[in-house]
Parts: structure tokens; sequence; C-alpha cells
């Protein structure tokens, strides 16, 4: 590799793997979608959710929040039982990606705020996860992006400093807070713009 970049750290949901909520809730929100975003935020379901990620186990999480907001009990209960139907699919673009630079002999490591529970459901459906020299995942590890802790122990794990890795996200605030920390950053956009990004720094 001729790029000072010598690893790449990819989040998963949102750059590898399409997740929304919404694609869940709507199945429960038939044609009415105000009153999933109303539902939504009165649970303050993004907060509640992070919470998972970075370790509490789903049958504490629901049973916290349904006796907070009992009228809306079966509504959260719903999300833990299907929760695959949150999952829109694979980002092929982005695979393609990955796939390139791990013929190109790029070390590659995963950064992802995700449940441990979830992810053990699902992590057998995607091979391309197999190309990762190793995953970070929030859940297992208990720690949480944007805290600096997580990308620290991923330097750690990676044993090179920050400015010779860049780490890729779809959230802004996750790109702010490592970038704080010295990371080369990607905002991840789209495949189409990752892939400029990644031949302006000579990876591809």
């Amino acid at each position: 590799m001729t790029s000072q970049i010598k690893a790449v750290i990819f989040d998963f949901g949102g750059v590898l793997i399409g997740w929304d909520p919404r694609n869940l809730y709507s199945r429960f929100f038939p044609e009415q979608p105000q009153a999933m975003e109303e539902f939504l935020a009165e649970i303050s379901f993004m907060e509640w959710n992070a919470q998972q990620d970075k370790g509490r186990p789903f049958a504490e999480a629901v049973a916290l929040l349904s006796k907070q907001f009992p009228h809306r009990a079966q509504l959260i209960s719903a999300y833990q039982e299907n929760w695959k139907e949150s999952l829109t699919g694979v980002i092929e673009g982005t695979v393609e990606l990955l796939r390139a630079l791990k013929e190109k002999g790029c070390p590659l490591y995963g950064l992802s705020n995700w449940s441990a529970e979830t992810f053990g459901i699902v992590r057998h459906e995607f091979e391309f996860l197999n190309l990762f020299d190793e995953i970070i995942l929030s859940g297992e590890v208990k720690l949480i992006k944007p805290e600096p802790e997580i990308f620290i122990l991923c330097l750690q794990k990676i044993g090179k400093p920050a400015s010779q890795c860049l780490f890729i996200d779809d959230s802004e605030t996750n790109i702010i807070a490592a970038k704080k920390l010295g990371f080369d950053t990607v905002h991840f956009i789209s495949p189409e713009h990752l892939k400029n990004e990644l031949q302006i720094r000579e990876l591809l």
C-alpha cells in the first residue's frame, strides 16, 4: 500500500447494512407515517435503543420502557419480537468496495454500535463480515460511539496511530468524534462518494 492510510474502519448500520426501525414499524402504522413518527419520538426510541447497543439486555429494556409507557407496551415489545424487519438489506456498492480493499491487502476493521444479542442473530447471514481482521462491537465491549473510549480501544486493537486509520461512518456525530482523536474520516453518503474518497487516498 502506497497510501499513508494503513487500516480502514467501517461502521456497519447505514454503511454496509441498511437499518431503519420504520421498516419494521410501518406495518403497525399502515398509511399513518405521522403517527409512527410521533410514537418513536414519544418513547425516545433512538436513545432507548442506544442502551441496547451499549450492552443492556433487550428483555430488561422492553420491561423498563413498557412500564414507563404502558399504553405502548405492545409496540415496544414488537421491536424485540420482529427486530430483523428493521434491517433493510445489504448496501451492495459498499460491500464491493470492502472486497476491493481486501484484495489490495488493506487491513479492515469493523466498529459498530450494535446490540450483541441482535448481531448474533444475523452475523452468519452476512458472509462479507468475515473479511474483517477484527470487529469491535459496542454491545460486546460495553462502549458506544461517539464515546472516545471505543475509538481508543479500536486503535489499541489495530496497533497504529489514528492518523494512519481511515474511519467511515454515516453518523456525522461519530465522524466529528473520530476527527477530534486524529482519525482520517469519510462521512458516508453513498458507495459512489466513498469510492471517490478511497481513490483520492490511493487505497483503490
